[in-house]
C-alpha cells in the first residue's frame, strides 16, 4: 500500500504520526500547498517510508498528477471540505482508493431552509457511486471520528446489541480548556462554522430527511470518564446522512456539546456576515470573511500544549435489545489531551479524528475490509475495527472504547 495524505495540518500530521508506528504500508507521501509543512513533518518523524510533496488540492488534475507520480494506491483527504470534490475526482481519474473525514458540502433549501433539505452533505459524492462501483474502485467517505468511529459504533450496535433500533443519537462533548485564549476552537474554525450554522438535518424512517434551525432542541447529556453533563444541540453532520443508508434505525440525530459562549460567538459571526465564504473587496484585495476569521484564530494543531481535559465521541442507542427487552446504551471513545500529547505530540481532538482513517487503511491493506462504490463506515464489519482500536500495541492502537448501559425508560 502506497498512501498519500493531503493536508499537513493538525489531522494530517496526527495521521502520519500514528501511521509510522504501523507496518502495513510501503510508502507514505504527505502533501500540502505549503511544501515546508510536510517536509518539517517528514524530518520530525524520520521514517524512510515518508516523502513530502507540494499539491494544489483545489485541482483534480493536480491531485491526479501527484497520485500518478508517486504510484499512490490510497489517498486520505485531510483538508477542509471545500476540497472534497477535486480530491475525490482526482482520485477517480488516477485510479486510487479515496478516504475522507468530511463529505462534500451542503446547500440549504432556498425557500424552507429550516424545514426541508436542499443539497445534503455528500450528495455530490453519492451521485458518482455507480461510476465508482462500475470501475471497481472504492471511496470510503466519512471515516474520521464523527463521522467515522460513530458510524462504526452504529454498525456494531445493530449487529451485536439490538434487535431493533429506535434512535441512533450521536452525542459529542468535552471538558477541554485552552490556557491563554478566551476563544480557541480545538478544530478547524472553517469547518466548525460550516457545521454549526447550516440547518441541522434529522432523519426519521417514515419521514426521510428534514431540517431544523441551528442550535435547536438543546439537551443536557451526561458524558463518561469525568467529563460530566454538557448541553448539546442539533448540528448538521454526516452521520445523519450515512447511518440511514446502512442501518435500519428509525431515527438518527447528531448533537454537539458547544456551550453557550461558543454558540454566542458563532451567532455573532453570522450576524456580522463573517461566516460568509463569498469574497469581498477589501482595499483592492479579494478575501472571504470566513478565511479572515480562520486566519485571526490560532491553528488548532498548535494548541495541544495549552489544552487540558478530555474529548468524547459516541452514539446513544435506544431500542429493543437482543433479549427482547428495552435497552439504551452509550458507545463511546474518550481521549485525554495529556495522553495524546505525551504519546503522539498531537492534541486530543485531532488525534481522535486521525486514528480512525489510519485503522481503516490498515483493514483495507489486509483485505479485512473491501468494497467498491461510495461507501460509509457502516457498510463494513465493525468488530475488526474496534478490536484494532482497543488492542494494546503492537497488535493494535492502544485506545480502548467503552459501552455504558443507560436508563432505557428515560430514553
Amino acid at each position: 500500500m502506497r498512501i498519500l495524505i493531503i493536508g499537513a495540518g493538525g489531522v494530517g500530521s496526527a495521521a502520519a504520526r500514528i501511521a509510522v508506528r504501523r507496518p502495513f504500508f510501503d510508502a507514505l507521501v504527505i502533501a500540502d500547498y505549503d511544501p515546508a509543512r510536510p517536509q518539517a513533518l517528514v524530518d520530525e518523524l524520520g521514517d524512510p517510508r515518508l516523502v513530502s510533496a507540494e499539491i494544489d488540492a483545489s485541482s483534480s488534475s493536480a491531485v491526479a498528477a501527484v497520485v500518478r507520480e508517486h504510484a499512490i494506491t490510497h489517498v486520505l483527504n485531510a483538508v477542509d471540505p471545500r476540497f472534497v470534490m477535486p480530491i475525490f475526482e482526482g482520485c477517480f481519474e488516477a485510479g486510487a482508493t479515496y478516504l475522507d473525514m468530511a463529505m462534500s458540502l451542503s446547500t440549504p433549501h432556498p425557500d424552507h431552509p429550516h424545514e426541508q433539505t436542499g443539497v445534503m452533505l455528500g450528495d455530490e459524492q453519492f451521485a458518482a457511486s455507480t461510476q465508482w462501483e462500475a470501475a471497481g474502485r472504492l471511496a470510503l467517505v466519512g471515516m474520521g471520528v464523527e463521522p467515522g468511529l460513530s458510524d462504526v459504533f452504529a454498525r456494531y450496535a445493530e449487529d451485536h446489541l439490538f434487535s431493533s433500533i429506535e434512535e441512533l443519537g450521536v452525542r459529542d462533548g468535552a471538558n477541554l480548556t485552552v490556557e491563554g485564549y478566551d476563544f480557541a476552537p480545538s478544530f478547524s474554525i472553517w469547518t466548525t462554522i460550516e457545521e454549526c450554522l447550516n440547518p441541522p438535518v434529522i432523519f426519521e424512517r417514515d419521514r426521510g430527511w428534514f431540517t431544523t434551525a441551528p442550535f435547536s432542541e438543546p439537551e443536557v447529556f451526561e458524558f463518561p470518564e469525568g467529563i460530566g453533563p454538557v448541553e448539546c444541540v442539533n448540528v448538521e453532520h454526516e452521520e445523519v446522512i450515512l447511518m440511514p443508508r446502512w442501518t435500519k434505525a428509525r431515527r438518527v440525530t447528531f448533537k454537539y456539546g458547544l456551550g453557550e459562549e461558543f454558540i454566542t460567538v458563532l451567532r455573532t459571526l453570522h450576524t456580522l456576515g463573517l461566516d460568509s465564504t463569498a469574497p469581498l473587496d477589501v482595499k483592492g484585495v479579494s478575501v472571504a470573511p470566513r478565511d479572515v476569521v480562520a486566519a485571526a484564530l490560532p491553528d488548532p494543531a498548535t494548541l495541544g500544549s495549552r489544552m487540558k481535559g478530555k474529548t468524547c465521541a459516541g452514539v446513544h442507542v435506544t431500542g429493543t435489545g437482543t433479549d427482547g427487552a428495552p435497552r439504551a446504551v452509550y458507545l463511546y471513545h474518550v481521549v485525554d489531551n495529556a495522553w495524546s500529547m505525551a504519546e503522539y505530540n498531537s492534541q486530543a481532538v485531532v488525534w481522535q479524528t486521525a486514528v480512525n482513517p489510519v485503522i481503516a487503511l490498515e483493514l483495507l491493506a489486509s483485505g479485512t475490509w473491501s468494497g467498491s462504490g461510495v461507501l460509509g463506515p457502516e457498510a463494513f464489519d465493525a468488530q475488526p475495527f474496534l478490536d484494532l482500536l482497543a488492542a494494546d500495541a503492537p497488535a493494535g492502537y492502544g485506545s480502548p472504547w467503552g459501552l455504558e448501559e443507560r436508563d432505557a425508560d428515560a430514553a
